[in-house]
């Protein structure tokens, strides 16, 4: 890494934690501290990257990277770690925007079995749609039942 390179990429991380609310640029505003505190790495990665003395190390991107609205891959071409063709995004795996997921998809991703398929998706459905007793029943509270019910 170079030192204009590392000039750049705190320079785009500073930008970051500004547009976020961090107040990075007062000596008492607290912002790196609290950046470290929220992300849960040492201050004096934070201290180091923006006082351009050091990169951070993976997992300081790695919890940053959320913090600040970008991604981990973002992260690590923009430090010059890795480039955009080594670092492929995975757009082919990704579904459609438009697409919603089944239940049965959701029963797949939660690894119910096939047989049990069915029952899940009957289950869920009863509390996905209203029916006609919760309907006049006031938002949040539950109808009581008696014994003769």
């Amino acid at each position: 890494m170079t030192t204009r390179g590392l000039d750049e990429f705190a320079g785009w991380v500073e930008g970051l934690m500004r547009q976020r609310g961090y107040d990075i640029d007062s000596p008492r505003g607290g912002g790196k501290s609290r950046i470290a505190d929220e992300a849960g790495v040492h201050r004096a990665a934070v201290t180091r990257l923006l006082q351009r003395q050091s990169m951070p190390d993976l997992e300081t991107m790695r919890r940053i990277a959320p913090l600040l609205g970008v991604s981990v891959r973002d992260m690590l071409i923009r430090s010059g770690r890795v480039t955009p063709e080594e670092l492929p995004m995975a757009a082919d795996l990704l579904p459609p925007s438009d697409w919603q997921p089944s239940l049965e998809d959701f029963a797949r991703w939660l690894g119910v079995p096939d047989e049990r398929m069915g029952v899940f998706v009957k289950v869920v459905n009863q509390f996905l749609e209203p029916d006609d007793e919760a309907e006049g029943a006031v938002e949040g509270v539950e109808t009581r039942r008696t014994a003769r019910d």
